[in-house]
């Protein structure tokens, strides 16, 4: 196969967002589809990509073991935890929001605006939140560094496992095991305190007094975290991950990825000091690129679904061009639509981040936000729900009215009690007695205790003459000085 031939092939397979096919068998030897994995030795690197990598690493982290102990005063009574999913009272706390259980579609549109906004990074700059931002990335670099810390370097690594069993073979091991096994426990511990108030639970902990589940969940992700980050590594985004797969539909030939250049580095092969760079490219094949790579793969095979997009492989061809005296960047962020360009010797193009594809996204992320930004301010701090009764549809009085039976709910969003109104409205003469208050005329009150919920009982009556054959529909009304809310509900009759 000719090099232009493999170029056509690579870039048809970055396309599709694939690595190459497989090298089809030779005479009548079987195709085999399993291959055992291959134990991947990611070597370190420097340069400006994985300053950027170990900045963010530290941010991330940071914020991660830091906001369950941030305060915020929310007034007496009520947790002053800044961030908080407090399942016991039913509440999760965001600073100064607060999202009741009936108020869970706020998180359904987070994720809605959380799968937009990385469909447009995607499309934009491809997998960067695989290479900077996933979890899996973040704790793997952070394992690599305990790795390096007691066994070395890559080709350190290397010798210390093929090197015989030892006490100092055994001792590098346990330590690292050990050490990784800590970070887990601060992974799946620091989780847990989102869950319940950070300095409580952490008294608690360790004198066996913490709620059981904390003790779950803490040692299901400890587990979780030491599996995934120490020892399966790049199978998890390989295999187990939808992403590498869903990212294929959302990139284009606009999109700013990690590339090679193929018509500067091509043909490739080894150079000698003082050797003339005439008929020839500048990658000298030194695979520096592969050995950082914490996938394994090479990217002069072009896209491929492995490649994470981490960028340290410009780091180590960047270094080397240094050494060599070449240009730098012949791996470099840069658009497939300019690779092509540029192999057919034409110029390249500005990158084009406003596109039909991103301008979607961002009109489907402003409408998305705009709409949870409404009912965000226009939110009431009282709601109410109605639950009529089943067993009996109705009752008829010896008067010959007809009367509905409901429990109601009243949510009181406020830290103060109130006393609201209760009123019934669509049905001509109705009449609402609140059980344990008597019978009123057409409203009532009801007392709501501070951030709370409160169940009443409520008998409706309405003479027969202002009930339509099977019933009608009415809408209770919960209102003070402050707030209102209102809720319908079928009022059932007898068919005429």
């Amino acid at each position: 196969m000719g090099k232009a031939t493999l170029i056509d092939l690579r870039a048809e397979r970055g396309a599709q967002g694939g690595s190459l096919p497989p090298r089809p068998p030779e005479g009548d030897e079987p195709l085999v589809l399993y291959a055992k994995r291959k134990q991947i030795y990611p070597k370190l690197v420097f340069g400006r990509v994985r300053s950027i990598k170990w900045l963010l690493l530290f941010a991330t982290l940071g914020l991660y073991y830091i906001i369950p102990w941030i305060r915020w005063d929310r007034g007496p009574g009520a947790p002053d935890q800044a961030v908080l999913a407090d399942f016991a009272v039913g509440r999760f706390y965001f600073f100064g929001l607060e999202i009741w259980p009936q108020e869970v579609y706020y998180i359904t549109g987070l994720l809605i605006l959380a799968a937009v906004g990385l469909f447009l990074a995607t499309a934009l700059f491809g997998r960067v939140w695989c290479g900077y931002f996933c979890p899996q990335t973040v704790w793997t670099d952070l394992f690599l560094v305990v790795e390096r810390f007691f066994e070395g370097d890559r080709n350190a690594r290397m010798r210390l496992d093929k090197s015989p069993l030892s006490a100092n073979k055994v001792a590098r091991k346990t330590a690292k095991h050990a050490t990784w096994l800590l970070v887990s426990f601060a992974t799946g511990g620091a989780f847990i305190l989102y869950w319940h108030d950070a300095p409580s639970l952490a008294q608690t902990f360790f004198a066996g007094q913490a709620p059981m589940t904390a003790y779950v969940f803490a040692g299901m992700l400890t587990l979780t975290t030491y599996a995934l980050a120490g020892t399966m590594r790049e199978q998890v985004c390989t295999y187990m991950c939808p992403w590498p797969r869903i990212q294929g539909a959302l990139v284009d030939k606009d999109t700013l990825t990690i590339t090679y250049r193929y018509e500067r580095g091509e043909p490739r092969a080894p150079h000698k000091k003082d050797e003339t760079w005439e008929g020839r490219g500048d990658c000298i094949d030194c695979q520096q690129c592969v050995v950082v790579c914490p996938m394994g793969i090479d990217i002069r095979d072009g896209a491929q679904l492995e490649c994470i997009q981490c960028g340290l492989c410009i780091d180590a061809c960047n270094g080397v061009m240094k050494k060599i005296g070449r240009p730098a960047n012949l791996i470099a962020y840069d658009t497939d639509e300019n690779v092509a360009l540029r192999c057919d010797k034409k110029p390249a193009k500005p990158f084009r981040p406003l596109r039909a594809r991103t301008m979607l996204y961002v009109v489907v992320f402003a409408l998305a936000g705009s709409i949870m930004l409404f009912g965000l301010t226009t939110r009431s701090d009282i709601d109410i729900s109605v639950l009529k009764d089943r067993a009996v549809p109705y009752v008829k009085l010896v008067s010959g009215d007809i009367r509905n039976a409901y429990t109601l709910k009243v949510a009181n969003k406020q830290r103060n009690v109130r006393r609201l109104g209760l009123a019934v409205e669509g049905l001509t003469g109705a009449r609402i007695e609140i059980i344990g208050e008597g019978l009123m005329s057409g409203a009532a009150h009801v007392t709501a205790e501070p951030d709370g919920v409160d169940r009443y009982r409520v008998l409706v009556t309405a003479p027969a003459a202002s009930v339509v054959s099977g019933g009608a529909t009415v809408r209770f009304v919960l209102s003070d000085a402050s707030g209102m809310s209102s809720v319908a509900a079928p009022f059932e009759g007898p068919e005429t």
